[in-house]
């Protein structure tokens, strides 16, 4: 379905790294100097509703650029091997984080700061090995598969908003309920599945659910892909990085409440679709 907003497969397994749930309120005045470029890279959830916690410990991440390349357009033949691909570092604030508080809308500040000029071509996220679930308030061990402590993002190029001269910023929204697989004996393991989008090419889908007693899980759904959501206690949800495109919007319902589904919602580029207040019943 998506081409800037399509799933990124992670090469090497991990997790996301993500430090204090803030925007970015870097100050724009300032001048970025030459050679070089600020990113801000964010983190949001594709949450799940079958963990109470997803518990990552992250220490570091970093980039690739290709300072030979500043052109920022997609090129799916870039040279690995050139002299001119360089690493910096972000600044992020390491410790362990629970990514199920980064739903319905609420991004983070994954990392920032000024590196090399040019084309970002992957970024790599290193963590701990203090990474667990939480299941009905028992917590487990979150695995690493072949114990790797570093994943691996693999970009294209045209992937960052360039939203102030010489600032770039790019959301990740990291898919819990995929990304998560159990084993006999109640094993878990971290299989990270990400997908990258901009807000200002990408639409979204916002509303409220009631009662919170009914439990709701959202399904935003058409022929080609499916998103989720799982409301606050509130009942307030939001599905971001949409495309363009007519959707379904399925509410499945527990604890006695009747299933609901909406059909022909309207998703634009840049507009939040607002489905209001929507109450359940038995």
């Amino acid at each position: 379905m998506r081409n800037l907003f399509k799933y990124v497969m992670i090469v090497a397994t991990g997790a996301i790294i993500f430090y204090a749930c803030s925007k970015d309120k870097s100050d724009n005045s300032s001048t970025v100097p030459p050679g070089k470029q600020e990113l801000s890279l964010y983190l949001t959830d594709g949450p799940t509703d079958y963990f109470d916690k997803v518990l990552i410990d992250i220490k570091s991440v970093k980039v690739l650029v290709d300072t030979c390349d500043k052109s920022r357009r997609r090129r799916d033949d870039w040279d690995s091997t050139k002299k001119c691909n360089i690493w910096d570092s972000l600044n992020i604030a390491p410790g362990v984080y629970d990514l199920l508080t980064l739903r319905n809308g609420v991004d983070t500040l994954l990392g920032s700061g000024m590196v090399s000029d040019g084309t970002i071509r992957k970024i790599v996220i290193t963590l701990g090995t203090n990474n667990s679930i939480v299941k009905d308030s028992v917590s487990y061990p979150l695995n690493l598969v072949n114990k790797q402590t570093s994943i691996t993002i693999r970009l294209y190029g045209h992937e960052w908003d360039n939203f102030s001269n010489g600032r770039y910023r790019l959301w990740l929204d990291f898919d819990c309920g995929r990304s998560i697989v159990r084993l006999r004996n109640n094993e878990f393991y971290l299989a990270p599945f990400i997908r990258a989008f901009i807000i200002k090419e990408s639409g979204s889908v916002k509303g409220i659910v009631k009662p919170a007693d009914a439990y709701p899980i959202i399904s935003i759904y058409n022929a080609t892909d499916t998103a989720y959501a799982f409301p606050w206690r509130d009942g307030r949800y939001k599905v971001r990085g949409l495309d363009a495109g007519s959707y379904s919007v399925y509410i499945n319902a527990g604890n006695g409440y009747q299933d609901t589904t909406i059909n022909n919602i309207s998703v634009a580029i840049g507009r939040e679709t607002d489905l209001g207040t929507i109450t359940l019943h038995k």
